[in-house]
């Protein structure tokens, strides 16, 4: 985010008023994400939802990032999709259903999945990278990738009453690697598996306000530790992320001291 921060219009003003009321916001702060530009991969059950609240606090590019056709068993939980939607591209209704949320959010929607092929690629030229992929070969691709160019990587994941977050920053923090070595067997973790829309909503808010803070500045950032949620019993602890001295992602990054 080096270039100049744009200007807000008057409706801007408007449309914004009440989060800019919060301290430490103000106009700056609402600048910031009009300049901003996110990276979220994927788009579904999760990620829709950060892309939704991140459309609505007027982030002002959105690069998107979601193959293939909607099923009927998305339904439950992607909520940019609609039943007459159903055999088409997912992307489609991902863009037309955010641009009648914020039609000054600009779009660049890439109907393919994140993979070790693209992510270079992708990443160059965003701010901030928010991970709402469910495999982790898509997972690791897209870390290795923001830790190479420097960019910070929300990463949300849920299974079951199960969720998780936190923010790593190259230079700060470990990273995914660290946590994950290496794609675990597909035995071990499916693309499919039991969820409520409800559970992929609480951790995608919970992981756009972290985007909010890390573009505004606002707040303390999850880094360093994972926020664990059980809301089978709404028991919620942070636990302690260490580093892997070792880790060939991002054990040669220099260290940046915390302010």
């Amino acid at each position: 985010m080096n270039d100049p921060l744009p200007e807000l219009t008057d409706l801007d003003r408007s449309i914004y008023e009440w989060q800019m009321w919060m301290p430490g916001v103000g106009e700056e702060g609402q600048r910031r994400l009009k300049g901003a530009t996110v990276l979220i991969s994927r788009v579904g059950g999760l990620g829709s939802v950060v892309a939704m609240e991140l459309a609505a606090a007027g982030v002002g590019h959105l690069v998107l990032v979601h193959a293939g056709n909607l099923k009927p068993a998305d339904l439950n939980r992607q909520l940019l999709q609609t039943r007459d939607h159903i055999g088409k591209p997912r992307i489609d209704s991902i863009v037309s259903r955010l641009k009648d949320l914020n039609p000054d959010v600009r779009i660049t929607p890439v109907a393919e999945n994140m993979s070790v092929v693209n992510a270079e690629n992708l990443i160059k030229g965003v701010d901030l990278v928010v991970d709402a992929a469910p495999l982790f070969e898509e997972r690791l691709a897209m870390n290795d990738a923001a830790f190479r160019q420097g960019k910070p990587l929300v990463e949300c994941a849920m299974h079951g009453m199960a969720a998780s977050l936190t923010t790593f920053q190259p230079g700060r923090t470990g990273c995914l690697r660290c946590q994950v070595p290496e794609v675990p067997p597909v035995t071990a973790w499916k693309r499919q598996f039991p969820v409520f829309g409800a559970v992929s909503g609480t951790v995608a808010c919970l992981g756009a306000m972290e985007a909010i803070k890390w573009i505004t500045g606002l707040g303390t950032l999850l880094t360093g530790e994972m926020l664990s949620m059980d809301l089978g019993s709404m028991r919620f602890r942070k636990l302690k992320l260490p580093r892997n001295p070792d880790c060939p992602t991002c054990s040669g990054v220099a260290r940046i001291p915390h302010s």
